[in-house]
């Protein structure tokens, strides 16, 4: 019979967990590509809602898309910094949203509500930095065949995890609480 599993995942992976690095990782370079193509695109005093096809690293800018580019990649620097769950967290989300909106933009790119300036490589550009933060944020959380040491597959299997524990204690002659048997 299968019962619905309800763990809390933001209490099993402390931000010194070797998966951390990699939501730590994908956030910090991630928020660092948002963060200089932001700064370029101020430095060019590129008009706020100008959409005359300015171009910063061969993707269109204007100031909105610079500052929004600018503070998403200042909350990835700080989902690096916290790490752990939240990081991955923040990835999986921000993924999602950018993702959300390459599509709205794609909707949007010969219209006069294009107010971000998008254009076809902005549309790909955030669907890629989507996958990608995805990726990062899914890494050694979601898939089939995670390991049974993995924090994720135990919060999600705590029974079996609790017969291995037991297995493993027992096998190298210690109780749970570390003392000989």
């Amino acid at each position: 019979m299968m019962r619905p599993v309800n763990a809390s995942l933001d209490e099993h992976l402390p931000s010194d967990h070797r998966l951390s690095k990699v939501y730590r990782v994908g956030a910090g370079l991630t928020g660092l590509l948002l963060v200089a193509f932001g700064i370029l695109g101020l430095i060019d005093r590129i008009g706020f809602f100008d959409t005359g096809g300015d171009t910063v690293l061969a993707l269109n800018t204007n100031g909105a898309l610079s500052v929004l580019s600018i503070c998403i990649g200042l909350l990835l620097f700080i989902g690096m910094v916290i790490g752990g769950t939240f990081a991955s967290t923040l990835n999986i989300v921000l993924g999602v949203l950018f993702i959300a909106s390459g599509f709205v933009n794609l909707a949007l790119l010969d219209t006069e509500l294009n107010f971000l300036a998008f254009h076809i490589p902005n549309v790909l550009f955030s669907f890629v930095v989507g996958v990608m933060l995805m990726w990062f944020g899914m890494y050694g959380r979601v898939g089939s065949a995670l390991p049974h040491d993995n924090p994720y597959w135990r919060a999600r299997h705590p029974e079996q995890a609790a017969r291995e524990q037991r297995a493993r204690t027992s096998a190298s002659g210690r109780t749970p609480a570390g003392r000989p048997a």
